[in-house]
């Protein structure tokens, strides 16, 4: 693994003011035609870096985005990406974003989050593992956006721009995954009251345990942990759907082993 570098540094400023300033940047793969994966996830760190130094922001979780063949044709990247989570992105169930006043080009998406009980390291991680290492599953919207200009993104973009995370909500339901059927849940997503889409969790590499692990991995080949106690967003099972003040949103999550049950949020 290469070491950061100020090539590093600086465009991770760049994308931090971008962030602080509701402002856009041009591509970095135009701008900079040879960054690679390494370098984006070097510019993601600096990034991340600015937002605890400067703003005060833990991580609290990590994210997996791009896994489901839906997402993947919308934004025309073909590989998963990954980012981090902060207690600045996380809101309550229930709860009004001010989205015209921190976001950009927000998307919704709508997901299976894991609440860890124990540390996965390291690059060997299997589903049985994920599985083992789940306190819960709990209904989660990630509201997804971009400081790249108009979504104009490849893998190192999105990578970069810290999997183009924006925030996050979860439900207040916490579920035992084990006698569930992953693959098998269901998420139903309604806008203004309106049904929207629905997808399983099988969209998401046909399992969202299989995603999970393979973000561990990733990250592990980094020297990153999946934390005890942080959050993981698995990736989302439905296409994105663009969302502004005024928009309301519900999502429900069903199967055959599980309650049914959901989050909501609403944007201003």
């Amino acid at each position: 693994m290469t070491l950061a570098t100020a090539f590093h540094t600086d465009l991770g400023k760049a994308l931090y003011h971008a962030l602080r300033h509701r402002s856009t940047l041009p591509p970095l793969t135009q701008t900079h035609p040879d960054i690679t994966v390494e370098d984006a996830y070097h510019i993601s760190r600096s990034m991340l870096a600015l937002r605890c130094e400067r703003d005060g922001e833990r991580v609290v979780g990590k994210k997996i985005g791009v896994t489901s063949e839906a997402v993947q044709n919308m934004l025309g990247v073909f590989q998963p990406d990954f980012g981090f989570l902060t207690d600045a992105m996380a809101f309550d169930d229930g709860a009004i974003i001010p989205a015209s006043a921190t976001l950009i080009a927000p998307r919704a998406e709508g997901e299976i989050a894991f609440r860890l009980g124990k540390t996965l390291s390291g690059t060997d991680n299997t589903e049985a593992s994920v599985l083992a290492a789940t306190e819960c599953i709990l209904p989660c919207f990630e509201i997804v956006d971009s400081r790249i200009a108009n979504w104009q993104i490849a893998i190192q973009d999105t990578i970069s721009d810290n999997a183009s995370c924006g925030v996050y909500v979860l439900g207040e339901t916490e579920i035992d995954p084990n006698p569930v059927d992953l693959a098998a849940l269901r998420i139903d997503l309604y806008k203004n009251d309106l049904p929207l889409s629905s997808g399983l969790g099988s969209a998401v590499q046909g399992n969202p345990l299989t995603a999970v692990a393979w973000l561990a991995n990733t990250l592990g080949a980094y020297g990153i942990d999946l934390e005890a106690g942080e959050v993981i967003l698995s990736g989302s099972v439905v296409p994105l759907e663009p969302v502004q003040a005024g928009d309301r949103l519900r999502l429900e999550m069903s199967g055959a082993d599980i309650p049914t049950c959901g989050a909501t949020c609403a944007f201003s």
